[in-house]
């Protein structure tokens, strides 16, 4: 297992988990969306209900928009025992939702992340706040015409430095 600080978020995504035309109305749905987009999880409805509770009680505590139409849904810690690798699933929205970001941008782009570690969720939620903060980088994701597309931007992104 890679280091924290040497794992690159374009090699946790895949196309199975990046979903362009999320549909849900609301904060809840979208992450019910997102958390039925993760294959492993298909057949583990627990592992699915263990993941939703932990995601909605951390939007409890503050919601997880970071502005400018992003949100980094993640539970409060790792997720020991839930997955044994870092997963990060990403969503796209037409036209946004009230996610409750300090900006009152609707949310357009998701990053659900989840990983086995303190250390490694950290590590990926900082690199993963540090890249989206480049508006280039949203603007490309929005405009992104596959999934594969999306890796490439965040891994064409992550060279960059």
């Amino acid at each position: 297992m890679k280091s924290s600080s040497s794992l690159q978020v374009s090699a946790l995504l895949s196309p199975a988990t990046i979903n362009l035309n999320l549909t849900s109305p609301d904060r809840d749905s979208v992450l019910e969306e997102l958390v039925n987009q993760i294959p492993q999880f298909s057949k583990k409805p627990e592992t699915r209900q263990t993941l939703l509770r932990a995601l909605h009680e951390r939007e409890q505590l503050h919601s997880t928009g970071i502005g400018d139409g992003v949100a980094l849904p993640h539970a409060r810690n790792g997720l020991v025992g839930l997955v044994d690798d870092p997963i990060i699933v990403v969503g796209r929205h037409p036209k946004g939702i009230n996610y409750g970001a300090i900006d009152a941008v609707p949310a357009r782009l998701f990053f659900l992340l989840i990983a086995p570690t303190v250390t490694q969720h950290l590590g990926i939620l900082a690199r993963l706040s540090r890249l989206l903060r480049d508006p280039k980088v949203r603007q490309d994701l929005l405009k992104a015409d596959k999934p594969e597309k999306v890796a490439d931007i965040m891994k064409e992104a992550e060279e960059k430095g």
